[in-house]
């Protein structure tokens, strides 16, 4: 499909923070190309595969974790960038990043790095994504980072819209490379922000089937999922059980994509160009109000009936406590780290406490188990409630 006219250009981008002199030597790919193929390569990225998604489950291999669900995030993404004309290369690097800065076991870790880092600008796994991406991943002899292009970080810093108050993370790349933080992303970054509500909202219900926090009666509380399901029953009335809802939660993300195009391609009627999407003041690419209101009401039920589960906040709380305490330790005690670690140990505050968070923030579930069984010589129990 040719590219749309409010598309991102690789041919036109803003460019990268460090000049480089890689062009021709590395295969003829664009710009946004390169950037996708950076993460995918990257240390950060692969770690995601140990990283807890919503099930705290070191050994549920049949679950979703950071890296299997940003491949689903970026499956959709390009299914919408593919349909809409946008670049698909800059689409699939913002949904294969959009979960880089998340810490050990996911929103839990995030709450003990956010309480431990109060007296040092705290932590946001956002703007921690920006800082790894472009500060801690350096495979480069020339510069820090993976120098992505302007428009990659731009669209991970403001997948979410624009960012009226950065944190210190996210200021400091700010201040080196602007990234108009006060405007909308381009609507490759809107769709990839969508594309990740589409994914963890029905992956999620997936999951949590699978584990058995959820049951169909629960689901069929929501009017959305109740027409689908009914629709599922007339069409394959002798499926077993466990494939119907498998078709549910297909079902329901094709519902969801369609309304996204459908809606998107209203919006974009009198866009001119690239520059116009992020001046529009408003956002373009995602849900029409209808099914904006709908995913409300399912994120509200899968809080209630998921998230804030006994059980899952049980886990959480003990996989806070390992964050909390890995802290501790590397705090009083800065030896216990590995040498590569300590050797760059600022001495001053906040930057000693910052450093200790990304080598924190960078560590999978398993990682940071064996760190705590190393340094308090016990294993914690009760990480595990699939």
């Amino acid at each position: 499909m040719d590219r749309a006219r409010y598309a991102a250009d690789p041919a036109r981008s803003r460019g990268r923070e460090f000049p480089e002199e890689r062009e021709g030597t590395r295969g003829p790919r664009s710009e946004f190309q390169r950037d996708r193929d950076r993460i995918i390569h990257s240390i950060a990225f692969r770690r995601l595969r140990s990283k807890t998604q919503v099930f705290v489950s070191p050994d549920g291999d049949h679950y979703r974790t950071r890296l299997t669900h940003s491949i689903e995030v970026a499956q959709i993404g390009r299914v919408l960038a593919r349909d809409l004309g946008l670049d698909e290369d800059l689409t699939e690097a913002l949904c294969l990043g959009h979960d880089i800065g998340h810490p050990p076991f996911g929103h839990a870790g995030e709450k003990a790095l956010q309480e431990a880092m109060a007296h040092a600008g705290g932590y946001d796994h956002n703007a921690q994504g920006l800082r790894v991406l472009a500060r801690l991943e350096s495979p480069y002899c020339d510069h820090d980072g993976l120098n992505l292009t302007w428009e990659t970080l731009e669209g991970l810093a403001k997948h979410n819209g624009p960012v009226a108050a950065p944190n210190w993370a996210l200021a400091e790349i700010d201040n080196a490379f602007p990234l108009d933080l006060a405007t909308w992303p381009s609507l490759e970054a809107q769709i990839a922000a969508v594309a990740d509500d589409i994914a963890y909202d029905n992956h999620d219900i997936d999951d949590g089937l699978r584990a058995g926090f959820l049951d169909l009666d629960d689901l069929l509380s929501l009017d959305m999922l109740a027409d689908q399901w009914r629709a599922v029953e007339r069409r394959f009335p002798a499926a077993p059980r466990d494939r119907q809802l498998r078709e549910l939660v297909r079902t329901q993300i094709g519902t969801m994509v369609n309304d996204v195009l459908s809606h998107t391609r209203e919006q974009v009627r009198d866009i001119a160009d690239a520059d116009e999407v992020r001046s529009a003041a408003r956002q373009i690419g995602g849900f029409s109000p209808a099914m904006r209101e709908a995913e409300r009401r399912l994120k509200r039920f899968m809080y209630d009936r998921l998230y804030y589960h006994a059980e899952q906040l049980a886990t959480a709380e003990k996989a806070r406590d390992v964050v909390a305490r890995l802290f501790v330790a590397y705090r009083q005690d800065p030896a216990a780290m590995p040498d590569p670690w300590l050797a760059l140990l600022p001495k001053e505050e906040p930057q000693r406490s910052r450093h200790i968070a990304d080598f924190i923030g960078g560590m999978t579930d398993r990682f940071a188990i064996d760190q705590v069984k190393r340094i308090y010589g016990r294993t914690p129990e009760g990480l595990s409630n699939v």
